[in-house]
């Protein structure tokens, strides 16, 4: 679903329109309007910008990228017991606005980066397997996918390459744009879901229940799906809303045909927590006390936390 004010204008690098992403692209936006440019960084990049403000009204911007494809998986994430643990972002920057995103901290522009050349990836992720790959990290992939077709790609790229065990990570309801593909056995789609009552901390994401109502169509179509309670966060009430939402997913998706229930409690860098409480002093999420550890910002009582929501979930 496209939101009003999104992508009124493209900024394409010199040199993309030789990409079919490009012109996919180009043609299902063809009232934006367009502004060359000669790299990406000039835009996404440039000092002064406003993350808040952006959001509203995020840009589109189309890149060629240069490298690298692919780094380490983060120690703040599950690898699910693989070794060569590795992500891509063949997109930068997200759909949706969550109040508790990483993302805030992480990058100075709200707008979006697409890399077009993803056939490139493809091509350097081959030498890396087999690799556990997350490709949908630092954006929502799935819920641009009526822009940009890479879910459709990779999950062609995993048919041809039965060893690169691949997650797809998402909050979008767009799985009918990949219903008609054939379930793969190394592909998990991985919902993340939040309580009803944070929707207004996850602004423009879809309802908890269209939510539910693709991971329920993934898994009797037969793929492997992971449900994320990913971050916990806490609010007002937050127990009660947690507790509500468990006996609801229990009620909505049998738990025991997923591929996993992955629980974790809401941490992100110091720097990035930093620069997302001077974008929102007010926030009542980021409110709630954190401690500094060497992995980063997270809840004293963090053990707690997650003891408390998997025990929902059993």
């Amino acid at each position: 679903m496209k939101y009003s004010g999104y992508f009124s204008h493209i900024y394409a690098e010199d040199g993309v329109w030789a990409y079919p992403a490009a012109q996919k692209i180009r043609s299902a936006l063809p009232d934006s309007h367009l502004i060359p440019i000669g790299h990406y960084k000039d835009v996404f990049c440039k000092k002064g910008q406003n993350f808040i403000t952006q959001k509203s009204s995020p840009k589109l911007i189309l890149a060629v990228k240069q490298g690298p494809w692919h780094y380490a998986g983060s120690d703040m994430c599950d690898s699910f017991g693989h070794e060569n643990f590795i992500y891509t972002s063949g997109i930068m920057n997200c759909f949706y606005d969550c109040e508790y995103c990483y993302l805030r901290g992480m990058y100075a522009s709200a707008n979006i980066v697409v890399f077009v050349n993803q056939w490139d990836c493809f091509r350097e992720i081959g030498h890396m397997l087999p690799a556990y790959i997350c490709v949908s990290y630092d954006t929502d992939m799935l819920a641009l996918e009526y822009l940009t077709g890479f879910t459709r790609e990779w999950l062609e790229f995993c048919r041809e390459h039965p060893e690169a065990e691949t997650e797809i990570r998402t909050k979008s309801a767009a799985f009918s744009h990949i219903a008609d593909i054939e379930p793969l056995p190394n592909v998990t789609l991985a919902w993340t879901l939040s309580p009803g009552a944070a929707a207004r901390f996850e602004r423009g994401a879809p309802t908890l229940a269209s939510r539910l109502s693709n991971v329920r169509e993934a898994v009797d179509k037969g793929w492997n799906v992971r449900i994320c309670i990913d971050p916990v966060i806490k609010f007002n009430g937050w127990r009660e809303a947690y507790d509500n939402m468990a006996r609801y997913v229990k009620n909505t998706v049998k738990t025991d045909r997923l591929a996993g229930i992955s629980i974790g409690a809401f941490r992100v860098s110091a720097d990035f927590y930093k620069r997302m409480r001077k974008l929102s002093p007010d926030s009542e999420i980021l409110a709630y006390p954190v401690a500094g550890r060497d992995t980063g910002m997270r809840y004293p009582d963090e053990d707690e936390v997650i003891a408390y929501v998997t025990k929902l979930f059993s």
